[in-house]
């Protein structure tokens, strides 16, 4: 339904921020192509004065309450790490993954973990209700008088908004919704961009945290335009190895909790159930020590996991040897290797070099170069390292071995699942009095490192 102030449009070049009263391929501006999107331009006021003109105070900062946000536990503890301790009243979340990873299933779990405290909403723009009836069937949830609705349009949406007044409003999905004030299809970038703008006005004048669920394109990005990760509060992403169960949520962005801090998932029958100790999950344990394996202990936000880090390497069959990194960084593999025949006089150049790390995990830090560089080693000489040893280390050009944060905690990790010995940076020696279950090994030169083993 039409809305009776119907607004004002301009295409706005997302490039150089030109407007134009009508579409064009080409920007009159800057050339760019392709650039020119609608968007809703707010109407001035007679006399060019807003509503809001002479309302705005500067305040100083000293005098500004700093308040800590009440949040809403979710029931699901390994959300709620992600989260950073719950949901935050009046915050925008984006949640993006692939297809049936079961974005819609753990949603579907928190609202009925948290219906009993709080007022909560669930609007399906996908599926009918039946579907969802359906589904939280056979998810066996705890409760099922969940408030539902399906509907697409964004005014009537807000309408039952504002009669029913929920604390925790979930969305599925932001592509499917749409605004009477735009002509352009639900999921284009304008109806994503002015329909997200004014849910996340919502949240935060009315203290509802709102949910919004997107999908994602081919390339892992979430479909739409890259500035509705810039609008909401916390972007989290749904990842999944190849053929796996298992699923873990990673926050991207967070502006109440930890950046990249994760959770693991299994899916069951009877949805997503957490699970408790995920260093197991990546980590292979092997009947004998095999080449080419090494354990190192990384850190996803705040949480120390031990992974499994694999290398293969082998003569190339071409002029040109392979750099193959899944779950690292591949330039950092070639830099590495680099590192490796400098200060260690070992030369690859005429052999493919696999990396891989187990599980699917992605390691963004540097802490697995050393274990990385003492994988490819191993397989490169046929040699197991002995399945008792952690590793971590930043490498240096200069082939110096680097501290890494929270070296104790790693430790800490690493003796809890066993392992009786750890090579780690010499800056990273536990301080005098730490009482860690662990043989601890500092070192402090690349060649000092390899010599440990």
């Amino acid at each position: 339904m039409k809305s009776l102030t119907p607004r004002k449009t301009a295409y706005v070049c997302q490039s150089c921020g030109a407007r134009f009263a009508k579409w064009a391929g080409q920007c009159g501006e800057c050339g760019a192509w392709n650039t020119l999107v609608e968007t809703v331009v707010a109407r001035p006021r007679a006399g060019g004065v807003t509503a809001t003109a002479g309302l705005a105070q500067v305040q100083r900062l000293d005098r500004v309450g700093a308040e800590e946000q009440p949040r809403i536990p979710t029931g699901i503890a390994e959300l709620d790490r992600v989260l950073g301790g719950g949901i935050v009243g009046g915050s925008a979340i984006l949640i993006g993954g692939d297809p049936g990873i079961g974005k819609s299933t753990l949603l579907l779990q928190a609202l009925a973990a948290v219906g009993d405290r709080v007022e909560t909403l669930y609007v399906t723009g996908e599926e009918s209700l039946s579907q969802v009836s359906l589904r939280a069937r056979r998810l066996d949830l705890p409760r099922l008088d969940l408030p539902v609705l399906a509907e697409t349009s964004l005014e009537a949406i807000l309408a039952v908004l504002e009669r029913s007044a929920p604390r925790l409003l979930v969305l599925d999905s932001i592509q499917t919704l749409y605004t009477g004030d735009l002509d352009a299809a639900p999921g284009s970038v304008s109806q994503l961009r002015e329909c997200a703008a004014r849910l996340v006005r919502y949240a935060k004048t009315r203290g509802c945290a709102v949910v919004l669920v997107g999908h994602v394109t081919k390339e892992g990005a979430i479909a739409g335009p890259r500035v509705l990760e810039h609008m909401v509060d916390t972007v989290l992403y749904f990842e999944q190895d190849a053929g796996s169960r298992f699923r873990i949520v990673r926050a991207v962005k967070n502006r109440y909790g930890a950046v990249n801090e994760l959770g693991v998932f299994a899916m069951t029958d009877g949805g997503l159930r957490e699970v408790s100790n995920p260093s197991a999950l990546f980590l292979s344990r092997h009947g004998a020590p095999v080449p080419g394996s090494v354990v190192t202990v990384t850190r996803q936000g705040t949480r120390p996991l031990l992974v499994e880090v694999q290398a293969l390497v082998d003569t190339a069959a071409g002029g040109q040897p392979r750099r193959v990194a899944l779950g690292l960084e591949g330039n950092r593999l070639a830099m590495l290797l680099a590192v490796l025949h400098r200060h260690a006089g070992v030369q690859l150049a005429d052999q493919d070099v696999f990396a891989n790390v187990v599980g699917g995990l992605r390691i963004q830090e540097t802490a697995a170069d050393l274990p990385l560089l003492m994988a490819t080693l191993s397989s490169f000489r046929g040699r197991p390292v002995d399945a008792g040893v952690a590793v971590f280390g930043e490498v240096g050009l200069a082939g110096e071995i680097r501290p890494v944060a929270g070296g104790e905690e790693r430790l800490a990790e690493a003796a809890k699942h066993g392992f009786k010995r750890a090579i780690v940076p010499e800056a990273n020696r536990p301080r005098r009095g730490a009482k860690l279950e662990i043989e601890v090994q500092p070192v402090a030169r690349l060649d000092q490192a390899l010599a440990a083993l």
